[in-house]
């Protein structure tokens, strides 16, 4: 079979892909992905790759929908404001993409449509061609709800093209059941794709003491820098943990002299620093979060944007994680994350459940018969 991977240029939509796509290639199918720019995270996964869009930067769509300056941050708007905002902005970055994803998907012979919610023409595209299409959730919200909300600012499109509604889509879903996801369609285990990077050689076994990862994954720092963390570095010098900052090339001058305990590190693949620290500390994107559910690690979430709340809510009353605002984070909470067993034992609950999941590779039939099983 032909399949056909799309979502919008963004690390954290396209990267739950991976492991999907690498199940299905080592099955013996072919796979294409079509993206707008840029693509330099999502080369380094091995895959071909084909440009659709205007090549805008996502950024654009954002202001343009948004009445001008962008902040990752939004602390004054509830969850269900944030993601209407963001259907919006992915909606009229979705656009530019509409005819050049038609031209490779029927050029191409895509025999299924994996997408993301965040690319509206991805259903539009499935049923102008009659193909079948799969949802890649990346995380806890519903991916069918987030795809709707993208639909209502796009029906000028549909009625363009001819198309009555989108697609019927098939979620595949990343997350046990307890957290959310979508009902019905797949369920399947997260294998964590951070891209590619150098692990240090200390990296490789756990410390002496405890170690505390904090990240504020691929979007925050280049937006709003690194204010969200700039009250857990004051408070970290006082608690018993190392503290690495895995925020890559992130300007750290504003959070002034770093503690003895806390140093930045170079880019470090999540996954793999996860695996010989004790706990997380980041801001609640969903491949944060996960990556931390499958090491089977305590989290402390500091929500900003996106979907951040929501994950928050369902980590925190899974037992697995603490939340906090960034402004409230003290040593006692630090200390606390470190050393509450009631935390592990939660993080080790969501960690097998997610263990008890098929992997992608056990699904590929399942995916297979969204095909067949239409022939």
């Amino acid at each position: 079979m032909r399949i056909l991977f799309t979502g919008p240029a963004a690390p954290s939509h396209l990267f739950p892909m991976v492991p999907t796509a690498q199940a299905l290639r080592a099955a013996g199918h072919e796979v294409l992905f079509a993206s707008p720019s840029p693509f330099d995270k999502l080369r380094q996964a091995g895959f071909p790759i084909v440009g659709i869009g205007d090549g805008r930067p996502l950024r654009e769509s954002f202001e343009a929908t948004s009445g001008g300056q962008v902040s990752y941050a939004q602390p004054g708007m509830t969850q269900d404001e944030i993601l209407e905002m963001a259907a919006a902005a992915f909606a009229h970055a979705s656009r530019s993409t509409v005819e050049d994803l038609l031209a490779v998907a029927e050029g191409w012979g895509a025999d299924l449509l994996v997408h993301d919610s965040c690319l509206a023409s991805a259903q539009l595209v499935a049923a102008r061609l009659g193909i079948p299409a799969a949802l890649q959730n990346f995380g806890v919200i519903s991916g069918l709800d987030l795809a709707a909300r993208l639909a209502t600012h796009f029906t000028d499109v549909y009625e363009k093209h001819g198309v009555a509604a989108p697609a019927p889509t098939t979620p595949l879903n990343i997350v046990p059941a307890s957290l959310g996801g979508d009902p019905g369609g797949l369920r399947m285990r997260y294998l964590p794709y951070n891209g590619g990077g150098v692990v240090p050689v200390e990296l490789l076994e756990r410390g002496h003491r405890p170690r505390v990862a904090v990240t504020l994954g691929t979007v925050i720092a280049g937006i709003d820098g690194v204010a969200a963390i700039a009250r857990l570095v004051e408070s970290a010098g006082a608690v018993d943990a190392d503290f690495l900052l895995a925020v890559g090339d992130a300007d750290l001058g504003n959070l002034g002299t770093l503690p003895d305990n806390v140093r930045p590190l170079p880019w470090v693949p999540l996954a793999e620093l996860l695996r010989v620290c004790d706990a997380v500390v980041h801001h609640g994107g969903s491949g944060s979060t996960l990556t931390g559910l499958q090491a089977g690690v305590p989290q402390l979430l500091l929500p900003q944007g996106a979907d951040n709340f929501a994950v928050a809510e369902a980590l925190t009353t899974a037992g697995a994680a603490l939340t906090s605002t960034s402004d409230a984070v003290d040593t006692a909470l630090l200390t606390r994350l470190v050393t509450d067993p009631a935390l592990r034992e939660g993080a080790a609950r969501l960690r097998a459940e997610n263990d008890a999941l098929p992997t992608p590779a056990a699904l590929v039939p399942d995916i297979e018969a969204l095909v067949t099983g239409r022939r």
